[in-house]
Parts: C-alpha cells; sequence; structure tokens
C-alpha cells in the first residue's frame, strides 16, 4: 500500500508540475494568470472525448488535448494580451469560470456496451479508461508522466538559452523598451500564452486518464492560484523553480502528518513570507547566476586535477 500511495504522489506531483510550468512561462513575460486551470480543463475533456467516446489511441488522445488547450489558448489570447497586469489577470480568470461553467452544462454522451459514456453536466466525465483498457500499470504511467514531463523541461531550458527565451524576459522586465528594439510584444505574448496552454494541456490529458473521472469543480480558481503560488515559491530564474515549489507543497507539506491539517495555512504564509524575503522565489535570476558562476568554477578545478593527475 505504501509503494501504491508514494506512485498516486509522485504521478500528482508530475502532472500538476505541467500547470505550474505553464503559469511559470507568464510570469516570465510579465503576466500574472489566474486561469490556466482553464487548459488544463478543456485539455482533459478533450482528450477524455478522443480516447473513451472515439476510440483513440491513448498517446493520441494525449496529442490531442494538448492540441485543443493551445487553440483555446490562442482564442484567449488574442483579445487578452494588450492587457496588462490586473487587467490581464482578471481576463484569465473570467475566461477559467466561464470553462468551469461551461462544462457544468456540457452534455455530450454515446452508447459504448450498452452504456452512456461521456460529460454528462455537472456529474462529470466517467469511464476514460484508455490506460487501464491498455493494461498499463501505474507504475507504467508514471513513467510516462515523467518521461513527458522530462521532455517539457528540457524544451523549457532550450529556450531560456535562445533568443526567444531572452525576448521573453525583455518583455517581462521592460515591454516599452522591448518594443523600442522593434520586436512586436504582442505577438511574442500571444506565442508565450498558446505555449503555456500546451503545457498546461499535457497535464490535463495525464490526469483525466489516470483518475479515469473528471467534474467541473475539480477545475476551480484555487487550482490556477496553486499553479502561480509554485512558481512564486520555486523562483523565475529556471523552470526547475515551479518544480521546486510543486515538491514544497505536494510532497513534503502533504506528507507531514502534524500540519497535513493546517497545510493551505502553512502553505499560504510560506508565499507571503517569501514574496516579501525573495519576491522572485528561491531560484531567482540571482540564485541562478550564482549556481552557474560556481559550476564553471567546479568544472575548470575539476579539469585542472585531471591534467595534473595525468601529468
Amino acid at each position: 500500500m505504501g509503494g501504491d500511495y508514494l506512485i498516486a504522489v509522485l504521478s500528482n506531483i508530475g502532472m500538476i508540475s505541467f500547470i505550474a510550468l505553464s503559469a511559470y512561462l507568464l510570469l516570465v513575460v510579465g503576466e500574472i494568470s489566474f486561469g490556466q486551470q482553464a487548459f488544463f480543463a478543456v485539455s482533459a475533456y478533450g482528450s477524455g472525448i478522443a480516447t473513451a467516446m472515439w476510440g483513440w489511441p491513448i498517446w493520441l488522445g494525449l496529442l490531442w488535448g494538448a492540441l485543443v488547450a493551445g487553440v483555446a489558448a490562442l482564442v484567449v489570447a488574442i483579445p487578452t494580451v494588450r492587457l496588462r497586469g490586473l487587467y490581464f489577470s482578471v481576463a484569465t480568470l473570467a475566461f477559467a469560470e466561464m470553462v468551469r461553467l461551461i462544462l457544468e452544462i456540457f452534455t455530450y454522451q454515446v452508447e459504448i456496451d450498452g452504456e452512456l459514456v461521456g460529460p454528462n453536466g455537472s456529474d462529470g466525465f466517467r469511464d476514460i479508461r484508455a490506460i487501464y483498457d491498455s493494461n498499463v500499470s501505474a507504475f507504467e504511467y508514471l513513467l510516462i508522466i515523467y518521461g513527458l514531463l522530462a521532455v517539457v523541461l528540457v524544451g523549457f531550458l532550450i529556450l531560456e538559452r535562445s533568443r526567444l527565451g531572452a525576448i521573453f524576459r525583455m518583455i517581462g522586465e521592460d515591454p516599452m523598451l522591448t518594443e523600442m528594439q522593434g520586436l512586436n510584444v504582442t505577438a511574442h505574448k500571444i506565442l508565450a500564452v498558446v505555449l503555456a496552454g500546451v503545457v498546461a494541456g499535457i497535464g490535463g490529458a495525464l490526469y483525466a486518464h489516470l483518475t479515469t473521472y473528471v467534474e467541473p469543480k475539480i477545475f476551480n480558481v484555487m487550482l490556477g492560484v496553486h499553479g502561480l503560488a509554485y512558481g512564486l515559491i520555486g523562483g523565475l530564474g529556471t523552470a526547475f523553480g515551479p518544480l521546486i515549489g510543486v515538491a514544497i507543497d505536494i510532497g513534503l507539506l502533504e506528507s507531514i502528518r502534524a500540519i497535513s491539517g493546517y497545510r493551505m495555512i502553512v502553505f499560504g504564509g510560506l508565499v507571503a513570507v517569501l514574496l516579501i524575503v525573495r519576491p522572485r522565489g528561491l531560484l531567482d535570476e540571482a540564485a541562478v547566476h550564482w549556481l552557474r558562476v560556481r559550476w564553471r568554477e567546479l568544472r575548470r578545478g575539476l579539469r585542472r586535477g585531471w591534467r595534473r593527475a595525468e601529468g
């Protein structure tokens, strides 16, 4: 039972990491989103429909969910990216609540083996059983989750070292100055919102197939707030930051039984303290730079040691 519980916790950490990375990308471009749970939800329903109702294979269902989330993010991005600060945050929250309320009344069912399958409004969407019908074990699915997370994380690390990543950070620091450099801030923000939607969508598709059941109330505002808070806790200097935030909340605070009943209070207090002490999180840009410098010095020292040993 202990092993099953550990796999469940690790799976949850992995899936929630996608929504944390999604919110982190928007923080990098200087925008706070309270609505990334909307893309998580859209993908969960979309991928579930693809596999449970249309009979698609699991890999195609996951891809479809991410694509649907990306399209939804594009629809949101076009009218909202010109908004800034609080206005953008409110717009994303309004969109997420709109999606949740639509799912409360959304009904689309077909008969499969004598039973109705599909979204049924507030009663949710049951029997998303593609991984179980394919005899994928919980441990194997855990490997799938972390394999996809590793791919996304590598993509983020490549992005951080690319020109596009530098432009995203320029926009986050000073959008007006970025415009003066001849760069289209609006187009780059739309791209960031779409990429963030796709990332959240991967997590949503994975979540639906692991739990086999989703309902609208799962995708409430607190899911978006937590996703945002993970980036603020872990730090905005690197994509590893949000993962640290998820690990602290779900991996650490949830596992300490003495404070499990007060987890939300402790988590909220931690966010408040960090916003005061380290406004850009534990792994902020300065901390990441310091770590990179120390790593280079360590490598140089090791090389000199090897040369002396060889000589």
